[in-house]
């Protein structure tokens, strides 16, 4: 998509504009699009059976304790009854922040497989239409590839539209850690796509994952392609707020808190996954080394030291991404703040010079991919900075040689 025409007089008029639109959907929806009417879902029902099951005699821990206390209550079991528990309660061990992670792709298998079978029924149920029948074929389909014995699940819940987060490395050994944290339009089915695969969470993981490993291939790094939250559905009210981000970044927080090990951990937010992350950022732990966003419509701050992190914060966009054209503003908790790349926020500002449009951040060949993997190994003074060639690796006494 090309970019619109940047005048602060049209700027002006596209914010008031934006900001009409929002005002007539509040006053015509009252604020539903905002509600959640949640019956039980598959993930309670599990969480549920846990806390009236018994191991051995003894009562299970709470699924929310902290991860320690989590880790310790696994460390403690026999490798069979960790086995048991993961049939028993698959969606509950496979989402659990603290059980092992091998335990976790177990039993997020075993819940994959479950929900295919329901699935599997529901495209030969004649209640259904035919788009629900289709639909259904279609979730069926991207269970069973997630359910291959090669892939890595950290995370799963079938509700709604679905969330996932698989693994690609090996977490329990890497030196480094990447998250990879998506905009808009992520679930289940947009989770891996085909057609422009390097804009959808799991080709964007992938391709930051052998990008580290060019950059530096005695680093041991993993990285997380993660759609554990639940994404605004397109550019509307959802999107133009921070309700999905702060329900998101408790999340976010939730998994950086349970990751094995204390090896450094960066952030990789592109769009509204960028939202997500700034809301995130004052509880983040010591060990995020790193926030880097793409094609950001805001962090919901008006500079980088109110994100109160020690983690870097780094910033790009591509001349033609079309989110530039976005007010950058907030007002009534309506947008998302200050731009990101501007000079006034503060960031360490990046070239994303080879990316194309609003998606083209992690197209294998850009300079936008490759800064991000010298984020991810910790080389930043490698990186390519957006102008001054030495303005964004400033003050950076840590950095490794690339």
């Amino acid at each position: 998509m090309t970019s619109f025409d940047t005048s602060p007089q049209l700027n002006v008029w596209r914010a008031l504009l934006a900001l009409a639109v929002v005002f007539v959907m509040l006053a015509t929806t009252g604020w539903t699009a905002l509600r959640n009417h949640r019956s039980t879902t598959p993930l309670q029902t599990s969480l549920s059976a846990w806390e009236h099951g018994r191991i051995a005699g003894h009562k299970l821990p709470d699924p929310d304790a902290a991860p320690t206390a989590l880790t310790r209550f696994f460390a403690s079991l026999t490798a069979q009854q960790r086995a048991g528990l993961a049939h028993r309660y698959p969606l509950a061990v496979g989402n659990m922040n603290g059980a092992p992670v091998e335990l976790r792709y177990r039993a997020n298998r075993i819940a994959l497989g479950q929900a295919r079978k329901v699935e599997l029924k529901r495209m030969h149920d004649t209640r259904l239409s035919a788009d629900g029948q289709r639909e259904a074929g279609r979730r069926m389909h991207r269970y069973e590839a997630l359910m291959s014995d090669k892939r890595k699940i950290l995370a799963f819940d079938p509700a709604g539209s679905g969330r996932v987060a698989e693994v690609f490395g090996n977490l329990n050994k890497a030196e480094r850690i990447s998250v990879v944290v998506p905009g808009v339009d992520t679930d289940l089915l947009t989770f891996q796509r085909t057609y422009r695969k390097y804009s959808a969470p799991v080709g964007m993981a992938k391709a930051l994952y052998a990008a580290e490993k060019a950059a530096s291939p005695a680093t041991r790094t993993a990285v997380i392609a993660w759609a554990d939250y639940t994404a605004p559905g397109g550019i509307g009210l959802d999107s133009a707020t921070g309700v999905r981000a702060a329900e998101g970044a408790v999340r976010l927080n939730a998994l950086v808190r349970a990751l094995p090990g204390a090896s450094p951990v960066s952030l990789f937010c592109h769009s509204y996954g960028s939202v997500v992350c700034g809301v995130a950022a004052r509880e983040l732990p010591g060990r995020v080394a790193d926030i880097a966003v793409a094609g950001s419509p805001g962090m919901r701050v008006t500079k980088a030291s109110q994100l109160d992190t020690s983690a870097q914060v780094w910033a790009m966009r591509d001349a033609d991404d079309w989110i530039q054209d976005v007010p950058y503003l907030e007002l009534g908790g309506l947008g998302h703040g200050a731009d990101p790349v501007s000079s006034a926020f503060g960031a360490r500002v990046l070239s994303a010079s080879d990316a194309e449009g609003h998606s083209g951040y992690f197209e294998p060949g850009t300079e936008s991919l490759l800064n991000f993997a010298e984020i991810g190994v910790g080389a930043y003074r490698s990186v390519h900075c957006a102008d001054d060639d030495k303005a964004c690796r400033a003050g950076l006494s840590g950095a490794v040689a690339g």
